[in-house]
């Protein structure tokens, strides 16, 4: 892998993908282990934020402190897992702007096919955080980047809980300047286009549709 894949290494993470993996787990944990996890996918995106000085009044005295914009920020949920990462994400930067994409996967051809797109005013000009549990394929992952590129945006990080190698070779083919942080990479795709081992259907799983 290169430097634009970011790959989570702490043992907190391992055994909260220990848990989201038991097939076993119920819909109120696995939703909550996902929030979670993307939080921690965050943080680690947000390294390189650039931050601006304004000055406060403490309890004690005035002085001056580094802010976040966050105006600056967009997530972007790919439909309908993806919206299962965004409270997470939500709690670090609560005033981010919201977009969204439905895709849903042709499931004779595995590619995705576009149903919905809505994103928040001067989009092009935010850094955007793509959403989405799982990067199997990378079609989804690959055609939502492609969308905001022609609104204008220049800035773009994927977040995902999984990923396969199939999906981060194609978004590193097709967009190698996107930065893909992700919990775990996993071995492979099956035939039907699941990660193995994976943990599932991730749309199911949090909404508990299955």
């Amino acid at each position: 892998m290169n430097e634009n894949v970011i790959v989570l290494d702490n043992p907190l993470i391992e055994h909260k993908l220990a848990i989201i993996r038991n097939k076993n787990t119920g819909t109120k944990e696995f939703r909550e282990i996902i929030g979670e996890i993307a939080s921690i996918l965050c943080y680690n995106a947000l390294s390189d934020a650039k931050l601006k000085e304004i000055e406060i009044e403490t309890p004690i005295c005035k002085t001056k402190v580094k802010v976040l914009d966050e105006d600056n920020y967009a997530f972007v949920p790919i439909l309908r897992a993806g919206t299962g990462m965004l409270d997470g994400l939500l709690t670090m930067i609560p005033n981010a702007k919201i977009g969204h994409i439905g895709l849903y996967r042709n499931e004779k051809t595995l590619e995705p096919v576009q149903y919905y797109y809505k994103m928040p005013k001067n989009i092009k000009d935010k850094e955007v955080i793509i959403l989405d549990p799982m990067l199997a394929t990378g079609g989804s992952a690959s055609d939502t980047i492609n969308m905001l590129k022609k609104d204008g945006v220049k800035k773009i990080k994927f977040l995902c809980i999984i990923a396969a190698p199939e999906g981060i070779e194609r978004l590193r083919r097709e967009n190698p300047e996107v930065q893909i942080f992700t919990a775990c990479i996993d071995k492979e795709l099956n035939d039907k286009g699941y990660i193995v081992p994976g943990l599932g259907d991730a749309g199911d799983r949090i909404f508990g549709t299955k």
